[in-house]
Parts: C-alpha cells; sequence; structure tokens
C-alpha cells in the first residue's frame, strides 16, 4: 500500500530539465514559466497550482486586514501618542513598508559567498518566528472578540484568560480543519470574502462618520500623548508606532504561496505590492473617522470589551449594530486567519525542506492524498497554542505576540535586504533575470527599505510603558532570544553540516555564478 507521505530529498541537487518535467507541471496546474522557475530553482513541484492574480491578491489583502488591525489592535499607540501619534505613524509606515514590499523579491542567495549559509539560516529561523508569532496573533485577537461579544450581551462576564486560551483551540481547530481538508476552496474562499472585507469597511466608516461624536481636527491629527510614563511625547510616539507596523505587515504572504500560484514570476510580485496599496488606502481612510469619533483616550483603553473599537461603536447609541459590525470583525479575521495559517505552514514546510530545522524530514513532508504540507500546519497549530499560553501570566500577552511578530519579521527585511543590496552594489549582473524589478531603482529603493527595517526592529522591543513589572513586560525580547540561541545552538550542532540553503540547488549555484 503506497504511503500518503513523501520525504524531502535533500541531498539531490540535480536539476530535471524542462521537458522531463512537463507533464508533471501541468498536472499541477504549471505554465511553461512556472515549470522554468522550479527547474531554475531545483525545486520539484509538490503542490498544485490552485491560486490566479485575482484570488492571489484577496488572499494577501485578507491576510493583512491593516483596516481592521489598525481599528482594533491600537491600544499601545494609543496609549503611547495618542490620535496624532496613530495617525502620523501610520503615514510614515505605510510608507516604510511600500519600500520593503518593492524590494522583496529574491533575497539571501545574494549575500556575501562566504557567509550564504549561516544569512540564509539566520533568515530562515526569523522568518518562520516572524509567521508563527503573526499566526499566533490573529487566532488570539479571534478568542478575544469573541470574549468581547459575550461581554457586549453580558456586562458582567469578566472574560478569564483561561477561556481564552480555550477559544483559541477551537478556532485553530477551525483553521486547521480547513487548511487540510478545503485547501482547495481557500481561493473561492478568499475571492468571496474580500466583498465582504471591503462591504465591512464601508459599513464602520459610515457608523463612526454619520453617528458618533467627533473631536476637532487638531486633537485628531496633530496632537501627541504620552500616557506611558515616557520621558517625552516624542519617545512615546516611537514606541506607539508598533500599532502601524504590525498592521501593515503580511504582503509577503503570496511569495509563501508561490509554489501554489499560477504564473507566480509575475503573479506574486503584483499580488504583493497590490495588497500593499488597497490595504494602505482603505487603512488611512478608516482610521481617520476612528480618530475624530474618539473623544476619551482613557475610555478606550478602558472599555471592558478591551477594544477601543468597541468604544467608539457603542457612542453610536445602537448596541445591535455594534454586535453585528464586531461580528463581521470576527467572520472576516477568521478567513484572513485560515489564509494566514496556510501560509505560515509553506514557509515552515519550504524552511525544514532545506534541512534548516529539527525534525526537518517530517515537517518537510507533503502528503501525497492531499498534496499538502499537512505535518507543517499541524505543528504552526501547536505553536499558536503553546505562544498564547503567555496570556495566563501576563496582562500585555498580546502586545508581546505583536512585538515578537514585527521583530522577528523586520530582521528578515533586513537582512535579505541588505544582502540583495549588497549584490546589487559589487556585481549587479549576477542578479537573475526577472518579470518584474525595480531597475535603476534598485539600489535606492533597497537602501532606504533596509534602513527603515532596521529602525523598525530596534523600536519594536520596547514595552508599552513605564515603570515596567514582570507582568507588563514586553516578552518578545525574551522569546526572540531564546530562539535564535536555540537556533544558533542547533546550527552549531548539526545545521552547519547538513544546511546548504536554497541556493546551493539554483543553476547559477551549480553552474559556479554565484559567487
Amino acid at each position: 500500500m503506497m504511503d500518503d507521505t513523501k520525504e524531502t530529498n535533500h541531498d539531490a541537487y540535480e536539476l530535471r530539465s524542462l521537458p522531463e518535467s512537463q507533464s508533471a507541471g501541468d498536472a499541477f496546474g504549471s505554465n511553461d514559466r512556472d515549470q522554468a522557475n522550479m527547474a531554475r530553482m531545483g525545486k520539484d513541484q509538490e503542490m498544485k497550482r490552485v491560486f490566479r492574480q485575482v484570488s492571489l491578491i484577496s488572499f494577501t489583502a485578507i491576510i493583512m486586514g491593516t483596516w481592521q488591525w489598525m481599528l482594533m489592535a491600537n491600544t499601545q499607540g494609543l496609549i503611547n501618542g495618542g490620535r496624532g501619534g496613530l495617525f502620523w505613524s501610520y503615514i510614515w509606515t505605510l510608507a516604510g513598508y511600500g519600500l520593503l514590499a518593492a524590494s522583496l523579491a529574491d533575497m539571501a542567495k545574494f549575500s556575501p559567498p562566504k557567509y550564504q549559509q549561516v544569512l540564509s539560516y539566520v533568515s530562515g529561523w526569523l522568518s518562520a518566528l516572524s509567521w508563527q508569532a503573526g499566526n499566533a496573533s490573529g487566532l488570539f485577537l479571534c478568542a478575544k472578540l469573541i470574549q468581547a461579544l459575550i461581554a457586549i450581551g453580558n456586562p458582567a462576564y469578566a472574560a478569564p484568560a483561561w477561556q481564552g486560551w480555550l477559544l483559541v483551540v477551537a478556532v485553530t481547530l477551525i483553521c486547521v480543519f480547513f487548511n487540510i481538508f478545503a485547501e482547495p476552496l481557500l481561493p473561492h474562499m478568499q475571492n468571496l470574502f474580500l466583498p465582504v472585507y471591503v462591504g465591512a469597511f464601508i459599513a464602520t466608516v459610515a457608523v463612526m462618520c454619520a453617528l458618533c461624536p467627533h473631536v476637532d481636527a487638531y486633537t485628531a491629527l496633530i496632537e501627541v500623548t504620552n500616557e506611558g510614563g515616557w520621558s517625552s511625547s516624542g519617545l512615546a510616539l516611537m514606541v506607539g508606532q508598533i500599532s502601524a507596523i504590525f498592521a501593515l505587515g503580511g504582503s509577503d504572504a503570496a511569495a509563501h504561496m508561490s509554489e501554489e500560484v499560477r504564473d507566480a514570476g509575475l503573479s506574486v510580485p503584483r499580488a504583493m505590492i497590490g495588497s500593499i496599496l488597497l490595504n494602505g488606502i482603505i487603512g488611512f481612510i478608516a482610521l481617520i473617522p476612528f480618530l475624530f469619533a474618539l473623544p476619551s483616550i482613557d475610555d478606550a483603553v478602558s472599555d471592558p470589551s478591551g477594544f477601543p473599537l468597541v468604544y467608539v461603536l457603542n457612542l453610536a447609541g445602537m448596541p445591535n449594530v455594534t454586535i453585528a459590525l464586531i461580528f463581521l470583525q470576527l467572520l472576516i479575521l477568521m478567513v484572513g486567519n485560515v489564509a494566514y495559517q496556510a501560509a505560515t505552514g509553506r514557509q515552515t514546510f519550504a524552511f525544514a525542506r532545506d534541512g534548516g530545522m529539527p525534525f526537518s524530514k517530517w515537517i518537510g513532508h507533503i502528503n501525497l492524498r492531499y498534496h499538502l504540507p499537512v505535518n507543517a500546519v499541524l505543528l504552526t497549530a501547536v505553536i499558536t497554542l503553546v505562544l498564547c499560553l503567555i496570556n495566563l501570566g501576563s496582562s500585555d500577552a498580546f502586545n508581546a505576540i505583536l512585538s515578537l511578530a514585527a521583530v522577528a519579521q523586520m530582521a528578515t527585511y533586513s537582512i535579505s535586504i541588505s544582502c540583495v543590496l549588497y549584490r546589487r552594489l559589487t556585481a549587479p549582473h549576477l542578479l537573475p533575470t526577472a518579470q518584474w524589478g525595480l531597475g535603476r531603482w534598485g539600489v535606492p529603493v533597497n537602501a532606504a527599505g533596509a534602513a527603515y527595517a532596521w529602525f523598525a526592529f530596534f523600536w519594536a522591543f520596547w514595552p508599552s510603558g513605564t515603570p515596567v513589572t514582570a507582568t507588563s513586560m514586553n516578552y518578545a525580547v525574551v522569546m526572540f532570544g531564546g530562539v535564535m540561541i536555540l537556533a544558533m545552538l542547533y546550527f552549531v550542532v548539526r545545521a552547519r553540516k547538513t544546511y546548504a540553503g536554497p541556493v546551493t540547488r539554483t543553476e547559477a549555484y551549480l553552474e559556479g555564478k554565484l559567487t
């Protein structure tokens, strides 16, 4: 009886010619360019290419969910910077992410040759950590929204932390079900819910504009406040930008799905840029009426629901409307979480396939019944449940998970884009020809993108206020440091002998061109 799993051969670096992969490519939905790209990268096509351009943009846009995250996960920004801080930090963060999205084409293989292995390895771990933490944050937020809906209907409900964790278990299992047994439906689900995503945005903005009381323009857009106890409002503003940093992240989800995208060489860059533009614009439009409809920051951040958005919507005086809009938020977030878990599982699978993780052979399996990295999806679910346990001991758990995702993401971007910049400056002729590229703008865009990533990386570690206690500490620094120490120990003990990185499978490397 045939085994349902297939073990990836990490030692086989031989490239298949295009004619030999023609039939397999057709069976998986590849076109000629997809087959050529997989051959160039030295990879076997193992998953079906179910995504097209529109469904990939929908997939990435809903994963990002910028307007939702900006309205719901903004407590740290309101405490540190206030309304004006949220407004201006969103603007510069959007500009920074525009540079990052434009720079994210092909990364770690352009590092200096002697450092390629270790930089590729570190980038892989940082990317895995970022996506795992981001996945946990989305599911954690859904659990908190369910508790908020209960609290709206029953003001006496105390929303205990242990119940929140059990709700995380429930929503995580729902995502696992869709990602294993209903995966072919994902593109259709994203296309179906993109109009719902936009419709919920319009309804929420309409309520805030038409039914809520408003503050003056200076208070809403200019005034920067400092409720976190920092030494200056400028420092508070820097700490509070984490709200915008996380809300605008996730456009690179398209890259992690590239082996399931038809004509990925063109569709993936378009999806990354398109999702940044779409989410950046509607996020900005949603943020402005929210800031005007916020009469009291103190009341908003201390609302019993735990969400300033619920406080603002309640000011409209229509409780049923508030419940309906929050339920829509929950529904769209769950669709986004299914997609986010899919992208996280693919990223983890890809890194394990290259031998970068402990138990790589198990994590890097493709289940032949579903043509999916089932083990990587299951591992992602377990990591989510473990990360969310921090909620049982810290009142600032959500911000810690957000910070961990942002820190790891910016570290990945910093290293990767710096490597591309290095190659552009030292040997631009080695950059492969691509269907989409920056052309002569590559150097300035990469330089500015790398600078922004290092800037955001530094500030994402900071706690939400002072003085710092055991329960209010930003444990992102502990989790980040602990994971990277363990990763480097594994590299010294084993991975430096077994991990070569994806670059060693490419045609350019095998032909001796990447030196």
